[in-house]
């Protein structure tokens, strides 16, 4: 048997920009991707802590460093600049693999900064 499990989480992301024009995704410094494991194009679920949104999307990596967290396409929608958000990633574990298992999870700052 096979168990879904949080593989990877940045918790307290603030969106720092949106674009409407985009055909979709959402764009994440490559830093923070990195530091938690999740790959380009990567499915990701994001909950947003001010309007309780939740959404499922894919990652894009932004320029690293620049603590970009920006919302393309119809995502854009789902948050205002300045929102708080949680990224989630999702992984498939067999139950020896979840032994002792814990998720890589990396804490922001207001500016996106790891903590």
């Amino acid at each position: 048997m096979f168990r879904c499990m949080l593989r990877a989480k940045i918790h307290r992301a603030t969106v720092t920009d949106s674009n409407i024009a985009y055909e979709g995704s959402m764009t994440v410094d490559e830093a923070l991707l990195d530091a938690v494991g999740i790959k380009s194009y990567e499915q990701v679920r994001v909950s947003n802590l001010n309007n309780g949104e939740r959404f499922e999307t894919y990652i894009i990596p932004g320029k690293r460093d620049s603590g970009i967290i920006c919302l393309n396409g119809p995502t854009a929608r789902k948050c205002l600049i300045g929102d708080v958000i949680m990224i989630f990633s999702y992984g498939y574990y067999t139950e020896e693999e979840i032994t002792g298992y814990s998720p890589k999870i990396i804490r922001l700052d207001e500016k996106n900064r790891i903590t």
